[in-house]
């Protein structure tokens, strides 16, 4: 996978930045959680980023040893840990961890297994994950289809998407293929996690520092709680366990 191709969102993001700093952005003197950010976690193991074939196999004893004490499915945790490996080999400055992405995931939709959906050696996940109309009921956003309902299925109001949860706005800026399968999916766990790590790092900068991180995760979803979770379940799983 080219790293050009993961980070096109540099270029492509800045004519829309603006669009999205009302209701993303940091607003100075919100308070910042304690234990932010979250622990790193066991190291991730070097890798071929540019390896043919599932590049996130490489990963796959690592993921089996932690997998069963972390209640991660293992393909969805080779998948976070190969995405926070390329995001250290491409953007080193982001220092995003593979336990951020493990705790979103949690979060959005359990590792990709949400309603007794399961994840394929591939990454597939099935049946595909859809979250609810984002039609400003229930506390949510006001989305309007963005497109045509080619990607989520619905064509008047969006839903989010898959094991990381995208909407298809922003899966169309970010949506990368990390498993060299010539798809770009967002039903595909290793796609999602390496695209969720290029939007974290281009809204975060810098995710050791707490006001980095919090920026990422604010960009994800405008909301406190739900950083604080995802901070529980990525501390959880920097120490080995899950909640």
């Amino acid at each position: 996978m080219s790293p050009v191709r993961w980070l096109r969102a540099v270029a492509v993001v800045v004519a829309t930045a603006l669009l999205m700093a009302s209701s993303c952005s940091w607003q100075t003197g919100i308070p910042i959680p304690e234990g932010v950010p979250p622990p790193p976690g066991d190291p991730v193991p070097q890798v071929d980023t540019h390896a043919k074939g599932r590049p996130a196999d490489q990963l796959r004893e690592w993921a089996s040893e932690r997998s069963a004490a972390l209640g991660i499915p293992a393909t969805s945790l080779e998948a976070y840990a190969y995405a926070a490996r390329v995001a250290e080999v491409e953007n080193p400055k982001c220092h995003l961890a593979w336990t951020t992405l493990a705790g979103i995931g949690m979060v959005e939709s359990h590792h990709g297994t949400y309603r007794g959906a399961t994840v394929a050696p591939d990454g597939d996940v099935t049946p595909p994950i859809r979250g609810v109309r984002l039609d400003g009921s229930l506390g949510n956003m006001s989305i309007p289809d963005t497109d045509g309902g080619a990607l989520d299925g619905d064509r008047q109001m969006d839903r989010a998407m898959g094991p990381m949860q995208f909407i298809p706005a922003t899966w169309e800026l970010y949506g990368v293929d990390a498993n060299n399968d010539g798809v770009v999916s967002a039903d595909n766990v290793d796609d999602a996690a390496l695209s969720a790590a290029g939007y974290l790092c281009w809204r975060g900068k810098d995710l050791a520092t707490p006001r980095g991180w919090m920026d990422a995760l604010r960009a994800y979803n405008l909301s406190d709680q739900y950083a604080r979770t995802v901070r529980d379940w990525a501390t959880a799983y920097a120490e080995g366990h899950s909640l």
